[in-house]
């Protein structure tokens, strides 16, 4: 992949949120918490709709073991993890949340700082939810997800990373989104806002760990294809948005994980997007493992050989030179 790179020095020089107003802060103990935080969209560029208000709510009793969701999220951002010593990689993470809300802890910040140990540079990515009013609303997750790799892409000297090793992961929902962007990461969802547009949106390399994939009533997670295509989309808006059926040879290399005893979203998600891959020629791996359930991230997969995720994950990246 090729830049310009005036380009990319304009866009970096374009980024008029980057403010102490465009910080999340999180009442963490140091380590544990993002380096920083940035809006995607320029301010006012996105309008809420009226009464919808960001609130985190804590579903764990545990201190040692947080895990919270963000719901009804009015500024999509990215929570900035970076490292000492920066390698150059830089990866992007969509937790999941059934595109009802976005876990925080388990599928953002617990990957964010395993990788950041490592020397990437990892940004958790907050979307915009589909079912809050927003405008478009089932395009507004992809379009916050092509506009967070443009925004990567453009901040590549502040952050000091390669911007042609930047990896998209996501988990669940956050896997919908995920894998969205493999097949569709030049859909025109906006119109172009400022100089971060003009660079491309499509990863380098795609992670899909346990996702929501297909909208076909036969295998889909029923929550998050109500929120994101209604109760009853007509015949082209489920093929619109079900990867597996829009799959295309430059598509970025894809990495699939998933347990074949979940009960929340079939095995078969990830299954049929790695034959649809396949069929077509593009590069996939995926790693099906007999036990892990849903929602396992890092800490539920202790004692378990599902465990071992990170590593191969690891591995994969380092195969295409993004780590």
């Amino acid at each position: 992949m090729t830049f310009d790179r005036r380009a990319l020095l304009t866009a970096s020089l374009a980024l008029p949120f980057a403010s102490a107003a465009a910080r999340e802060a999180w009442t963490r103990p140091a380590g544990l918490t993002p380096d920083a935080s940035v809006a995607l969209w320029p301010e006012g560029h996105i309008r809420p709709a009226a009464g919808l208000v960001e609130t985190v709510v804590q579903r764990s009793d545990d201190p040692k073991a947080s895990d919270r969701m963000l719901q009804g999220i009015t500024r999509p951002r990215l929570d900035i993890f970076r490292p000492a010593k920066p390698n150059g990689a830089a990866v992007i993470l969509a937790p999941g949340g059934g595109y009802r809300y976005v876990v925080v802890d388990k599928e953002g910040y617990e990957l964010a700082r395993w990788l950041r140990a490592r020397g990437v540079t990892v940004y958790v990515l907050f979307y915009r939810l589909p079912g809050d009013g927003w405008r478009n609303g089932a395009d507004v997750p992809l379009a916050d997800a092509q506009r967070a790799v443009r925004l990567v892409r453009s901040r590549a000297a502040i952050d000091h990373v390669d911007p042609a090793r930047v990896a998209f992961g996501g988990f669940s929902a956050g896997g919908q989104v995920a894998t969205s962007l493999l097949t569709r990461f030049d859909a025109k969802l906006y119109a172009p806002v400022d100089a971060v547009d003009a660079l491309p949106a499509r990863p380098d390399a795609l992670a899909a760990i346990y996702p929501v994939v297909s909208m076909d009533p036969a295998i889909a997670h029923a929550v998050s294809r109500e929120k994101l295509i209604g109760a009853n989309p007509d015949a082209a808006r489920e093929k619109l948005y079900s990867p597996e059926r829009n799959v295309r040879a430059d598509q970025p290399p894809l990495w699939l994980l998933h347990a074949e005893d979940d009960s929340v979203v079939k095995i078969e998600n990830s299954v049929r997007l790695r034959a649809a891959t396949r069929n077509i020629g593009a590069p996939v791996e995926a790693h099906f493992f007999e036990r892990g359930e849903h929602g396992f991230g890092l800490m539920k997969a202790a004692g378990l050989p599902i465990a071992i995720w990170p590593e191969l994950l690891w591995s994969w990246l380092a195969s295409y030179k993004i780590v």
